[in-house]
């Protein structure tokens, strides 16, 4: 069975080919196109796919949405963000200025009806109705896949989504309600819980969004229309637990190499920062990017090593 993070990477796959069927994509030669992505995406994107490998999907360009960006006629444009209000607004000026012939709109969570007629409107009032090729609402892919057993939720424009911010104790009833929100907007599972803290909060607001799927036909995640395009990924299990009902947790401490490259190297999104020299005069830092992810053997092979608690005494040899 494929794991999370290679169904993450074919749904990306099938979007950069313009959301046609696997079988047509393994058939067909690329077609040359732009990618598009916000912050959010970009964080996705980044530990699943490298440069070569977006350049082999037809990627010849990849560009920031809120970037200055000049007219590409003739080329396909590929979306890739999230269905923000700063988003949706810098694709309605897009439609104004005729920035790309050809618009393929992928939304990393759903949509609301609501934005979604804002952006028709703006299409209308454009006069570019006949250059949006495809609209795909919901891709369900709001998460980062760091490896075939972990994803994390949190990314550059996330910074409250996180253990301190929940629990704080000035927190605002609207910044818990955020929160939560962002949290719920993920794949339908089958959700278990205990009440009484977050984590039912969070529950109760993926069992509301599980009905609401049920009843829509737009883009169901428990539809099968292979003809449609659509990646369905299987039901999970979900328990959901507040981190305050196991206090050992945030206490310990993996004595790993992986855990040890977070702990003391810059390492985000499955890339590290290693700054080779020291700056000198005016010479700036000698710096080193690697990619520790599946291609990397060293990595794979050490990075579940576990290191000794306690150093070893010094022998003479």
């Amino acid at each position: 069975m494929a794991s999370l993070r290679q169904k993450q990477i074919n749904a990306m796959k099938q979007m950069l080919n313009l959301n046609q069927p696997q079988t047509k994509i393994s058939s067909s030669e690329p077609v040359w196109k732009i990618l598009i992505y916000d912050r959010v995406g970009q964080d996705i994107i980044s530990p699943l796919m490298s440069v070569k490998e977006l350049r082999e999907q037809g990627v010849t360009l990849f560009v920031q949405l809120h970037s200055d960006r000049d007219p590409i006629p003739e080329v396909p444009a590929v979306y890739f963000c999230a269905p923000t209000e700063e988003n949706l607004g810098r694709i309605s000026q897009d439609f104004q200025m005729g920035i790309y012939d050809v618009y393929h709109l992928n939304f990393i969570s759903p949509i609301s009806r609501q934005k979604l007629e804002d952006l028709a409107t703006a299409a209308i009032t454009a006069n570019c109705v006949a250059n949006i090729h495809k609209v795909v609402f919901d891709q369900y892919v709001n998460f980062i896949s760091l490896e075939d057993d972990m994803f994390v939720l949190r990314h550059q424009n996330s910074d409250a989504l996180s253990y301190y911010n929940i629990n704080k104790g000035d927190i605002k009833d609207t910044e818990m309600e955020s929160i939560m929100n962002t949290i719920a907007e993920r794949s339908i599972p089958i959700i278990r819980s205990p009440k009484g803290n977050a984590a039912e909060m969070v529950t109760k607001k993926l069992e509301k969004k599980l009905r609401e799927n049920l009843f829509d036909t737009r883009n169901n995640l428990f539809s099968t229309d292979a003809q449609a395009g659509n990646f369905n990924f299987q039901r999970p299990l979900l328990i959901i637990l507040d981190r305050n009902v196991d206090m050992a947790t945030p206490l310990h401490h993996t004595w790993t190499y992986q855990a040890l490259a977070h702990d003391l190297l810059d390492l985000a999104l499955n890339r590290v920062v290693i700054e080779e020299s020291k700056p000198t005069g005016g010479a700036r830092a000698k710096n080193r990017a690697c990619e520790l992810d599946a291609k990397d053997k060293f990595w794979m092979a050490q990075k579940a090593v576990h290191f000794p608690l306690w150093p070893k005494p010094y022998r003479k040899s």
